[in-house]
C-alpha cells in the first residue's frame, strides 16, 4: 500500500475496528435494537476476530490459533441456526440504511479502490498464481502435472485452467493476470449484488447496501487476494440474477462447481425449484458446462492416465479420510471419528433441504444454498470454518432480502399450451387480440340475446 500512498499503513487489527465503526454506522438499525437485522450484522462481526487469529499464524500449534479455529467453528453453527430458521419469519420489513444512496455509492467504490491497491500491492496466495500458470499451459497445448499446494486450504477444481486461460489474454505477466483475475472475482460479485437488488428485489438500494456490506466486512480484505474464496460464490449469485432462465443459471452453476467443490451440494436445491421442465433445460446447461471443462483438459492431455490426472485427480480426495495427517484447523485439534455424525447430520440437512417443500421460491433457494454451504465447512477437514467468502454473498442476500414467496421458477410451457396458443387463426393473433376485435360484436350480440329473452318473459305473462 505504501508504494501508491506514501506513508500510509493500516494493518489487519486497525482495519477491523475501521470497518467495525462504519458497518455499524452505516447499517445498524438504532431505532429497533431488538431486530433481526441487528444479529446478522452481529454474527458477521463477529467472524471477523476468529479469522484474524488464524491468519496471525501459520502453524496450528500456538493457542491462539486453536482458539481462532474453535471461534470460528462455533461461528458457523450460530449462522447455520439462523439460516435454518430464516424461511420461519414471516415478516420481512423494509429497513433503509443509515445512509442514502448517493453517500453508499461514494463508500462502496473508495472501499473497492482500496481493496484493489491491496490486491495490487501485496503477495497473492499460491493457488492465485497456480491458476494463471495452469491458463497458459492450457493455451500453450501442454501437458503439466497438478500442482501440490504447500498451503493448508481446499484446492481449486478442474475450471482453473480455464480461469487463469482467460486472464492471461490481457497481460502477458503471469503475476499481472493473477492480480487481475482477483480484481475480476471481486467485481463480479460486487456487481452480482447490485444486480440482484435492482432486478430481483426491485430496489437498487438494496443492492448497493449489499455490495458496500461486502466490500466493508473484515473478512473480505483478509482474503482479498483468494480466488478460489471469492469466484464460486459470485457465479452463484449471477445464477440467482438469471433465474428466470435455467440455460444461463445452469451454466453459472456448472462454472461455480469446476472452479470448488462446495457448488454439488446445491444442485439438488436448485432441481428441485426449477421442477420438471425447467430443471431438464438447468441440468443440461449444467451438463454442457461441465463438458467444455472436461474438453478443455483433453486438449492438453498426453494420454488417458494424464487426463484423469488433470480431472479425477484434481480432486482432492483425502478430505473424506479419518486420518490426522489430512486435518487442519479445527478437526486437528478433535478426535476425528466426531466428523461422523457432523457429516450425518449435513446429509439430513441436504435432503431436508432438498425435498421440503416441494414448491420452492427464491426465499428458499437463497438461504437453503447458503446453510448448506455454511454446513460444509463444519466437517471439512482443511481450515473448516475460515471459508467465510464461500458464502458471504449468499448470507448477505439472506439478510437483506424483502418478502419473496412471488418469485418462483419460470414456467416451461408445454406442446399441449402451444397447440392452444395457436387455436386461433394466424391473421387475429392470440386470443386476446382476437376478443378484443371481435368485442363490439360480442356485446351487441349479448344485447340482443338479453332483449329476446325480455320479450319471450312479456308474451308469456
Amino acid at each position: 500500500m505504501e508504494a501508491i500512498l506514501k506513508n500510509y499503513s493500516v494493518n489487519e487489527h486497525t482495519w477491523l475496528i475501521l470497518s467495525s465503526i462504519l458497518i455499524v454506522a452505516v447499517f445498524f438499525r438504532f431505532s429497533r435494537l431488538w431486530s433481526v437485522r441487528n444479529l446478522d450484522l452481529l454474527l458477521l462481526l463477529l467472524m471477523s476476530p476468529g479469522l484474524l487469529m488464524v491468519n496471525a499464524s501459520p502453524t496450528t500449534n500456538e493457542p491462539h490459533n486453536s482458539i481462532g479455529d474453535i471461534w470460528l467453528f462455533v461461528g458457523s453453527t450460530l449462522i447455520l441456526f439462523r439460516l435454518f430458521f430464516d424461511s420461519w419469519f414471516k415478516r420481512r420489513p423494509i429497513l433503509t440504511q443509515n445512509l442514502n444512496s448517493h453517500g453508499l455509492l461514494v463508500l462502496c467504490v473508495a472501499t473497492f479502490l482500496f481493496q484493489v491497491i491491496r490486491v495490487i500491492t501485496e503477495p497473492l496466495p499460491e493457488t492465485t498464481v497456480a491458476t494463471v500458470q495452469e491458463g497458459e499451459n492450457l493455451l500453450q497445448g501442454t501437458d503439466d502435472e497438478h500442482q501440490e499446494y504447500t498451503e493448508n486450504e481446499a484446492s481449486p477444481g478442474p475450471a482453473q485452467a480455464l480461469l487463469g486461460a482467460g486472464a492471461t489474454l490481457f497481460t502477458n505477466s503471469e503475476l499481472a493476470a493473477a492480480r487481475l483475475l482477483a480484481v475480476f472475482a471481486h467485481l463480479a460479485a460486487v456487481i452480482g449484488l447490485y444486480m440482484l437488488g435492482k432486478r430481483r428485489f426491485q430496489d437498487s438500494q438494496l443492492g448497493l447496501a449489499m455490495a458496500t456490506l461486502y466490500l466493508l466486512l473484515p473478512c473480505t480484505a483478509y482474503n482479498v487476494g483468494k480466488v478460489h474464496h471469492v469466484l464460486p460464490a459470485a457465479l452463484i449469485v449471477w445464477a440467482l440474477v438469471t433465474y428466470r432462465r435455467p440455460l444461463v443459471s445452469g451454466s453459472f452453476m456448472g462454472l461455480a462447481c469446476g472452479v470448488m467443490f462446495f457448488p454439488v451440494f446445491l444442485l439438488p436445491i436448485w432441481v428441485t425449484f426449477y421442477g420438471k421442465r425447467g430443471g431438464l433445460k438447468f441440468c443440461s446447461a449444467l451438463g454442457i458446462m461441465i463438458s467444455a471443462i472436461l474438453a478443455s483438459h483433453l486438449w492438453t492431455s498426453a494420454d488417458s492416465q494424464s487426463f484423469m490426472q488433470q480431472t479425477v485427480g484434481n480432486i482432492d480426495w483425502s478430505v473424506l479420510k479419518f486420518r490426522g495427517e489430512t486435518a487442519y484447523g479445527f478437526w486437528a485439534q478433535v478426535d476425528e471419528s466426531y466428523r461422523l455424525p457432523v457429516m450425518a447430520c449435513f446429509g439430513v440437512i441436504l435432503v431436508l433441504f432438498s425435498v421440503l417443500p416441494m414448491k420452492k421460491n427464491l426465499e428458499h433457494v437463497i438461504s437453503h444454498s447458503a446453510a448448506i454451504v455454511v454446513a460444509t465447512q463444519l466437517w471439512y477437514p482443511q481450515n473448516g470454518g475460515m471459508y467465510i467468502l464461500w458464502y458471504l454473498p449468499l448470507l448477505l442476500i439472506t439478510v437483506f432480502r424483502p418478502k419473496l414467496s412471488d418469485s418462483v421458477a419460470p414456467e416451461i410451457p408445454t406442446s399441449d399450451t402451444v397447440v392452444k396458443s395457436n387455436a386461433f387463426p394466424a391473421s387475429t393473433g392470440s386470443g386476446k387480440h382476437w376478443f378484443r376485435s371481435h368485442r363490439d360484436a360480442i356485446v351487441s350480440y349479448a344485447q340482443i340475446d338479453r332483449r329476446s329473452r325480455i320479450d319471450r318473459a312479456i308474451i308469456k305473462r
